[in-house]
């Protein structure tokens, strides 16, 4: 099988390369992802909360990548993330790709609201958090919400199919080479180019790839921590000021980086599955409430010499965790682990906080997390409260593990071209985002680099 350009992953990041090249060449292209169709990827997790293992899981692959089934947060910032002004060296680049990714998915069905605030409310919030040592970061954001962000999807793939992209859905790619990648089913597609953005389900799957290939790669940061949740009333006065907030704290006795991530205002905490472990995610609806917000709350780890796989070091705890919990997520009230005791039904049904996740186990958290770890999340907790009064409250709940598996770094130039030629990478799965908009971006970054090795002129790479 022949053809111009071969886009591994379905996600941002292929979809928006995808459009790129289609929109601005007559190439060829086969968009492959090991996931299913827009329309079949019902994962339980988006309605009861509990996964059931798929495979491929449908929750992290298939059209639309992990983000299709997320509260579908579009945060309009070029350096929330990820940081596209490092990646593109121009400030002016990475906000037009921001504001560019944005018209595209309100073109496909995106609510044309966006959260914002005046300037008075930010101020006055990020005063309040300076106050207590904790950087406020105001961020704009479009809410597509995990109930109508497949709608949204399935326009943008409907698009591409009538652009003359040609799909490989339930497809797994099992080795790329330099102008050729082999499949499962032991087919072959030779093509010019090859764009590697297999999202974050992928990235090992990617680092084995680049390893092959003598590409250099290192290893990234991960985050490590716990889904917080607390009633909704608690966090309302912040919801109002920036819909997801996002706090930057460094803990007291270790100094160690800690922040918010993935705000579900009155949403529901959900499984997620990574091969043999079971962590948490957050979903907020458009049209379904709870009485609860949740976030994420989360510890930055960087190993150095001798020990540097942070990848491994976090699945270590993960494996720990998902085995302390019986295969399921555990949940403990934040006074518990105060008090260095395991949770129980009986102190979580006293609690003033109904849990919205109930296929967990009841726990110690600080019998799987690292003592400096617990640390961060009590502290940072404690100094959140001061911003955000309740957070710190006895009957707050934390599920665990939430641990974010960025991928490893790989090297590539300004055009996200690898050392191999006509060998791209996009995305999270390649460790250049962390996010739907920067992802998309990077999948346009590339593209561009493509188009740019065809003569089309779209960035000036000098």
């Amino acid at each position: 099988m022949q053809t111009d350009v071969v886009i591994i992953g379905a996600g941002p990041a292929g979809m928006f390369a995808a459009l790129e090249l289609a929109d601005k060449s007559n190439l060829k292209i086969h968009l492959i992802d090991m996931g299913r169709d827009i329309n079949e990827r019902k994962c339980p997790a988006t309605i009861t909360g509990v996964c059931e293992k798929c495979n491929p899981c449908s929750q992290m692959s298939g059209i639309g990548g992990a983000g299709t089934l997320s509260s579908g947060l579009l945060n309009l910032r070029p350096d929330i993330g990820g940081n596209l002004e490092a990646l593109t060296g121009s400030s002016e680049l990475s906000w037009e790709l921001v504001r560019y990714v944005d018209n595209v998915f309100l073109k496909y069905g995106a609510p044309k609201n966006v959260y914002t605030a005046d300037d008075e409310q930010v101020n006055e919030l990020a005063r309040k958090a300076a106050a207590s040592g904790i950087r406020f970061v105001p961020i704009p954001q479009r809410h597509m919400g995990t109930d109508n962000t497949p709608r949204v999807i399935a326009n943008f793939k409907d698009d591409l199919i009538k652009k003359g992209i040609r799909l490989f859905l339930k497809k797994k790619v099992t080795l790329i080479e330099q102008g050729k990648v082999k499949l499962d089913d032991g087919s072959d597609i030779h093509c010019s180019y090859v764009l590697a953005a297999p999202g974050r389900i992928g990235a090992a799957w990617l680092a084995e790839q680049v390893r092959k290939l003598n590409i250099p790669i290192k290893h990234g940061p991960i985050d490590i921590g716990v889904r917080v949740e607390v009633p909704a009333i608690v966090m309302d006065p912040v919801i109002e000021v920036n819909y997801d907030p996002k706090f930057h704290i460094y803990s007291k006795t270790y100094d160690d980086f800690v922040r918010t991530f993935c705000t579900n205002a009155r949403g529901f905490v959900v499984q997620e599955v990574y091969d043999s472990t079971i962590g948490v995610n957050g979903h907020a609806m458009l049209t379904k409430k709870s009485e609860n917000t949740n976030f994420a709350f989360l510890v930055r780890v960087n190993l150095t010499e001798p020990i540097e796989d942070t990848t491994a070091y976090g699945q270590s705890i993960a494996a720990i965790t998902t085995t302390l919990g019986g295969g399921k997520p555990l949940l403990q009230r934040l006074g518990d682990l105060k008090q260095w005791r395991r949770s129980t039904w009986g102190r979580i049904n006293r609690s003033n906080v109904k849990p919205t996740l109930l296929n967990v186990t009841p726990g110690d958290i600080a019998m799987a997390f690292p003592h400096r770890i617990v640390t961060d999340i009590s502290e940072g907790l404690d100094k959140l409260d001061n911003v955000v009064p309740g957070v710190a409250s006895s009957s707050t709940l934390l599920y665990a593990p939430e641990i974010k598996f960025y991928a490893n770094l790989i090297q590539v130039d300004l055009k996200l071209e690898t050392p191999v030629p006509n060998l791209f990478v996009a995305g999270d799965g390649a460790g250049l985002s962390g996010g739907i908009v920067t992802s998309a971006a990077t999948g346009i970054i590339a593209a561009r680099g493509i188009l740019h090795k065809e003569g089309i002129e779209t960035i000036n790479y000098s």
